[in-house]
């Protein structure tokens, strides 16, 4: 199998130019990198893989960064994402954000040196985080996924706003006029849309929007356990829960088992991410479904679309979600739901 240096050898050029053809990581001479290209092909260097991509400017790789570890919601998107990729004629290529902006940049930006052809991206950041400043700027046709943060970019994701209300109506169908919340991250558009739609469901049905009904679970089950704790603490607990997303709901439940509370006989429940082991669960989640599979599939195809024409009008889509009805919103044990 021949080497890098074998390259090197019929080139006529040292290792670290070759690398520097390879990688584009230094200006290298027209013909010089034109005598290095004819070298890979003659080697049949990486099976003229590289070869192939320089000279078509194309590696048949999409890149993808999102916080898989923290967020199960993502790892579910993941295999829609890649069977849609490999129809497509491309391979995955994956980085873990973390939910961190400074990590979130150095992937970007290591994912872009790779070549990518394009970018999918759940970004930690709004518009004017420093990863989507430098997408922008690097013209990398990218789709931004799941967090719909810049009308900039094509984007995919749920009609956050009006699903989070929807449980909200739920819960006040059930009779209950005190319903608190257990949001996501700070700083994340996800959160703040479940929370302006929960805002959107006490306010049209006069119920107080109080602050102190919405505490932050940082989107963890740890911090979820402490803010259900915190919240039942206050003078006039809520009644009623919504909770921001899935691994969340974990927590709570962890929560209030410590606390002897029952679901829902002691707090009704209602939450934004049905799982696929959400039936498992006694009471089974009423929660809201979202259309991950379209999701994933909606995202790539996006992207496809943008490798191929960079400059066309950019795209927003937003799918509706369902609502999967279980038994922790306790519509059996409140007032009946009307009609």
């Amino acid at each position: 199998m021949a080497t890098m240096a074998d390259v090197a050898l019929r080139a006529g050029v040292s290792v670290s130019t070759v690398s520097h053809v390879i990688n584009g990581t230094r200006f290298v001479k027209e013909e010089t990198r034109a005598e290095v290209l004819e070298a890979i092909r003659a080697t049949s260097y990486a099976g003229n893989s590289i070869a192939r991509s320089l000279a078509t400017s194309s590696t048949q790789t999409l890149g993808l960064a999102v916080s898989t570890v923290a967020n199960l919601h993502f790892a579910e998107l993941l295999s829609s994402i890649d069977a849609t990729a490999r129809a497509a004629g491309y391979t995955l290529l994956m980085a873990d954000t973390h939910d961190d902006p400074a990590e979130e940049l150095r992937i970007v930006q290591n994912l872009h040196q790779r070549r990518v052809d394009g970018l999918l991206l759940a970004t930690a950041t709004g518009a004017r985080g420093a990863a989507l400043r430098y997408l922008k700027d690097a013209r990398l046709p990218t789709v931004l996924l799941d967090r719909c943060a810049s009308p900039a970019f094509d984007q995919v994701g749920t009609a956050n706003v009006e699903a989070t209300a929807r449980l909200v109506d739920h819960l006040a169908d059930c009779g209950h006029t005190r319903i608190g919340m257990i949001s996501g991250r700070r700083g994340v558009r996800t959160t703040s849309e479940r929370v302006r739609g929960w805002r959107r469901g006490m306010e049209r049905r006069g119920l107080e929007a109080s602050d102190e009904l919405v505490v932050s679970g940082n989107a963890q089950a740890h911090v979820a356990q402490q803010a259900v704790e915190q919240l039942l603490a206050i003078e006039r607990p809520p009644t009623a829960l919504v909770v921001g997303n899935n691994h969340m709901t974990i927590g709570v439940l962890r929560g209030l088992r410590r606390m002897g509370r029952k679901v829902p006989r002691d707090l009704a429940l209602c939450a934004f991410d049905h799982f696929a082991w959400a039936d498992l669960i006694e009471p089974a989640l009423t929660a809201i479904a979202q259309p991950l599979e379209q999701i994933g599939a909606t995202a790539v195809r996006l992207l496809v679309e943008r490798i191929a024409d960079p400059d066309g009008a950019r795209q927003t889509v937003l799918l509706e979600p369902t609502l999967v009805h279980g038994e922790s919103c306790g519509c059996g044990y409140g007032a009946p739901l009307p009609g």
